[in-house]
């Protein structure tokens, strides 16, 4: 028994040291070189939408030291308005006291913003100071978010002609309507954010009149990013889509940009007639969507140097009508879904594939246009019989020249600037792209002399110079 007693007063004793400098080590530093460091000296949070709440942001709060360090008092220096809503350490509120951090450990400190509705045009910068006191000396992280107005959108019926102006940003909640026999036109420069299942249905007659130096914008409402780096622009089916119903005609989209839809722009039998084009689309981007960018069904579409881009079921679909691309660029790398068909899917082309309507086949003149990307290219390898022609496209298929298929470039890469896998879409041709100069002058339209970005149209296939 004294052996046993001996044995463990010599293992305490052994202890001891170790005990104490470990509660050495533990203990609250009192000095004031031992300070806090963030992982940010400034929290961006981006634009956003006046009197609407941002994404949740985060950063980090290290303590690199070997005591455990407390931060007296976290505060905002100027937030008397409640802009900023904080959460440090899992505990929500707008000032924190003794808030400790053991050895070499870090905290998190999660924001939120909601700008205030400024009355002004364009951004307003809402800033602030997240004040860090620790033994007298105070170290900060600065916070800061854009703000913007927008003049927001719920189940608008426009019954008489009407126009949308770019003094301020549209926020469509659930749906547009513009009403048979009535006209909108839409400004160069204006930008429509649409929320989650929001439609934009045109009965009449919809103008839109961008520019390369002010295009307009049709897009989801969902700012900021998804996760870390990746925007939430990446995203498809963020909102329905523009839809044509039959009765409407005499439409044009000009330098506009329509993104992140379900179902793109849906042209269904505009106006009955084939007579002449019924939706006419100069320099436009369709990109992005959960089915098709474009869908259109018996009806007459002319697209010049139009971007149709990036589709889980296929990018374009025409059925029937007439339809004119001349200096477009076909292009799906679409991320999210193994893809459901050709880019360029064609119907009701020739008795082979009737749909029945008692409406005449596809009549369509492609001309100067590349239709490249994963999966196929083409739903119909020959056209044989059809009053479809092909001519100075560059394509994905390994295929020869016909009576459709008119002095093409067959197998032939354009060599975009997209790279998929660090989620960069830019259709645009590189230096060496053999799409370059390489288109017959002799098929370009008249309204196709510049790009959609102004540049002159110096002689490359596709939308892009």
């Amino acid at each position: 028994m004294i052996v046993m007693k001996n044995f463990i007063r010599i293992i305490i004793l052994a202890l001891l040291p170790i005990c104490a400098a470990s509660c050495i080590e533990d203990g609250v530093s009192t000095s004031s070189a031992d300070q806090p460091t963030f992982s940010v000296d400034t929290l961006q949070l981006g634009s956003v939408f006046t009197g609407q709440g941002t994404p949740t942001h985060r950063f980090v709060v290290y303590n690199r030291h070997d005591k455990i360090i407390n931060i007296n008092t976290i505060a905002l220096r100027n937030d008397a308005s409640g802009v900023f809503r904080l959460n440090v350490d899992g505990q929500s509120g707008r000032t924190f006291s003794n808030v400790e951090i053991r050895p070499n450990d870090s905290i998190y400190v999660f924001v939120e913003a909601t700008a205030p509705v400024n009355g002004t045009p364009g951004l307003q910068a809402v800033e602030d100071h997240l004040d860090f006191t620790t033994q007298g000396v105070t170290r900060s992280v600065v916070l800061h978010a854009d703000g913007f107005d927008v003049e927001p959108i719920r189940s608008l019926v426009i019954t008489k002609d009407s126009r949308m102006t770019a003094e301020y940003p549209y926020q469509v909640w659930d749906s547009i309507v513009v009403e048979e026999g009535v006209k909108l036109i839409v400004d160069p420069g204006v930008t429509l954010y649409f929320h989650d299942k929001a439609e934009f249905i045109v009965r009449g007659t919809l103008e839109v009149n961008g520019t390369a130096e002010q295009p307009v914008e049709m897009v989801g409402d969902r700012l900021g990013n998804v996760v870390t780096t990746i925007p939430f622009e990446l995203l498809a089916s963020q909102w329905e889509g523009l839809f044509f119903t039959p009765s409407s005609k005499g439409n044009k989209l000009s330098h506009t940009s329509i993104r992140n839809t379900s179902y793109g722009v849906v042209a269904d039998s505009l106006g009955g007639s084939m007579e002449a084009p019924e939706l006419y689309m100069l320099n436009c981007q369709l990109h992005n969507s959960g089915s098709y960018v474009f869908q259109a069904a018996h009806t007459g579409v002319t697209a010049i140097g139009c971007e149709f881009s990036d589709a889980s079921l296929g990018v374009m679909y025409a059925r029937g009508g007439e339809l004119t691309l001349n200096h477009c660029t076909i292009a799906n790398y679409y991320l999210f879904t193994a893809l459901g068909g050709p880019s360029l899917q064609l119907a009701h082309v020739t008795s082979e594939d009737d749909d029945a309507s008692g409406l005449p086949y596809l009549k369509a003149n492609i001309d100067n246009t590349i239709v490249y990307g994963n999966g196929t290219d083409l739903s119909h390898g020959d056209l044989e019989g059809s009053n479809v022609l092909m001519r100075r496209c560059v394509l994905k298929s390994a295929g020869s020249d016909d009576n459709n298929f008119i002095n093409c470039l067959w197998d032939t890469d354009p060599l975009y600037y997209t790279v998929r896998e660090d989620y960069y879409f830019d259709y645009r041709l590189k230096e060496d792209s053999p799409a370059r100069n390489a288109a017959d002058a002799s098929l370009t339209l008249p309204a196709a002399a510049y790009d959609r970005y102004g540049n002159p149209r110096a002689g490359a296939i596709g939308a892009y110079e």
